[in-house]
């Protein structure tokens, strides 16, 4: 009887949502201050627990994240206080854990901790993690983040998928960001040109021009297995094209999202995007080169810089250390077109073909007017004195005009589909879009048809000299930013930075110019009812601690 009971309530656990199964993840994550030299050049960072890249964060899809983020930074030539963005995450319901400074929070002080309450809802897939205040994370803090699926549809493909098949790229500079940002911000330090990385890292490692030969990264294989490799573009400005020597890539997932598999032999990837490959080691057993050659559009040089020779190896078990005996030479073969990819479930984008409930036509240019400055529709994006969320949950804030010029938001009803119409810009500049709180369906890219049936979903798409429309459906109540990855302008409030600083505050380099708008999606929906905003006094105190820091702290 007791064996028959013990069963029976087994059978009843394994019939429970899975949502009433997810544990409680914990993670510590310190920020700190500390020398590190992933090319061989040494100099202090802004690190997660003293590494680059930062902690790896993994979790199940129904599990609940919190995480702890304790700022210890102490160095005056960078920002001390921080915020950090989980990128990616939808954040339903918790828009207080999303991170950007002036959007959803006020920055957590020096000395202070903020831990981070984030229920996965069941959304898994590829992410990443980092600083979403002034140029921070160009100085060290982004890391990887996955969320796994016990019921990947995908899973029957691969083998292996571990903490091992987690591929970061990643550009570095020597410099410290904020005098980088002053030299490319203003006219009368004779800059306006994006800052130029001196070395392009796989995995936290690789080579300047003229220093020394740091080990190439490994990645370990065993003949005949398949592997889930999950590659994350954790750059502030570099875009890379993704190869690796006599073997094919099949894309199951693009930023979270599953997609049919689509082979291919290179992968162009963009600041922010994420891609699942499976490849399967069925080589002769040697070395074989791992290519991620840098993709820059700028018309300034640091010599320091070798765009090409970005290099990691894969190490077949059994083969001898060291590099590879081929040459490396160039990708060969075929190159993926992002229009190919066609999400795995629920294809199509919302409302079919049928025109959009709404369509915002976006525009942006670069102009030269004492400092330099992005525009979206004409204005330059700042950050309120008030985060968007604490002004829409205390102050009632709903419609577009309770808000600044400069804050460009745009309010979005509940349940409307909205197109957002991206026109490129007129000197061809390449612009990775991030939309935070969704994913979206890009029914026209920079190639191809347009396509409503099965069109690629993702939450970055690259916007060049085309006009590119992407759709989503305003499901989730939030204030929610649409900014360039290759900079964010998001000042935390009255003081953005030491005065001597002197420029705004952003997370890379043309949102720190102004390239970003915010949609305050179902602004009422966001104060009550079931899908009404869970807000925490730690979150509140965020606002008090830090608006008493001196500006030197801030």
């Amino acid at each position: 009887m007791v064996l028959m009971l013990f069963i029976l309530i087994a059978s009843i656990f394994a019939l429970l949502p899975d949502v009433i199964r997810g544990a409680h993840v914990n993670y510590n994550l310190n920020i700190v201050n500390a020398n590190i030299a992933p090319d061989g050049f040494n100099r202090v960072g802004v690190l997660v627990n003293g590494v680059f890249p930062g902690t790896l964060i993994q979790a199940q899809k129904n599990d609940t994240l919190h995480i702890a983020v304790n700022n210890q930074l102490t160095n005056p030539l960078m920002r001390r206080s921080t915020t950090v963005h989980w990128h990616g995450l939808f954040q339903h319901r918790t828009a207080s854990e999303d991170g950007p400074a002036g959007v959803n929070q006020r920055p957590i002080a020096p000395a202070h901790s903020y831990t981070y309450d984030i229920p996965l809802n069941g959304q898994a897939g590829t992410f990443w993690y980092h600083s979403h205040l002034s140029s921070q994370y160009v100085d060290g803090l982004r890391g990887p983040l996955v969320i796994y699926d016990a019921a990947d549809p995908h899973r029957s493909l691969y083998d292996i998928d571990d903490a091992n098949t987690v591929i970061t790229l990643a550009d570095w500079y020597h410099d410290p960001a904020p005098g980088l940002e002053e030299t490319y911000l203003h006219a009368d330090s004779g800059g306006h040109h994006e800052p130029i990385p001196d070395a392009g890292l796989i995995n936290g490692a690789g080579r300047y021009v003229g220093g020394p030969s740091v080990t190439r990264p490994r990645i370990n294989v065993v003949a005949g297995k398949r592997y889930r490799f999950r590659i994350i573009n954790i750059s502030a400005y570099s875009g890379y094209t993704f190869s690796i020597e006599g073997h094919r890539l099949s894309i199951i997932e693009i930023d979270g999202v599953s997609h049919v598999p689509l082979t291919v032999d290179q992968i162009p990837i963009y600041a922010a995007q994420r891609y699942s490959v499976v490849l399967t080691a069925d080589n002769a057993v040697r070395n074989y080169w791992i290519r991620a050659p840098m993709e820059l559009q700028h018309s300034l040089d640091n010599d320091n810089l070798d765009t090409d020779k970005v290099y990691a190896v894969l190490h077949y078990d059994g083969a001898p250390s060291g590099e590879p005996t081929t040459s490396p030479g160039e990708g060969t073969g075929i190159v993926l077109k992002e229009y190919l990819l066609a999400p795995l479930e629920n294809p199509g984008a919302p409302g079919g073909n049928r025109p959009a409930d709404r369509t915002i036509d976006l525009r942006f240019d670069r102009s030269v007017n004492g400092q330099l400055e992005w525009t979206v529709n004409g204005i330059r994006y700042e950050s309120p004195d008030v985060p968007t969320l604490l002004n829409v949950m205390v102050n009632g804030l709903t419609s577009e005009k309770d808000f600044k010029p400069s804050e460009h938001t745009f309010v979005l009803q509940k349940d409307q589909i909205i197109d957002l119409v991206i026109h490129g810009s007129a000197n061809g500049h390449h612009h990775p879009f991030h939309l935070h709180g969704h994913a979206f369906d890009i029914i026209q890219g920079e190639s191809g048809p347009s396509n409503y049936v099965n069109p690629p979903r993702r939450d970055v798409v690259g916007v060049k000299g085309s006009t590119v429309i992407i759709r989503f459906k305003t499901d989730n109540p939030g204030p929610w930013f649409l900014h360039c990855h290759i900079g964010k302008c998001n000042s935390p409030g009255r003081i953005c930075l030491p005065p001597k600083f002197k420029f705004l505050s952003s997370t890379d380099w043309h949102l720190e110019a102004g390239l970003a708008v915010v949609f305050n999606e179902a602004p009422v929906q966001q104060r009550e009812g079931s899908e009404k905003q869970i807000i925490k006094q730690e979150w509140l105190d965020l606002c008090t601690i830090y608006d008493a820091l001196p500006p030197e702290l801030q």
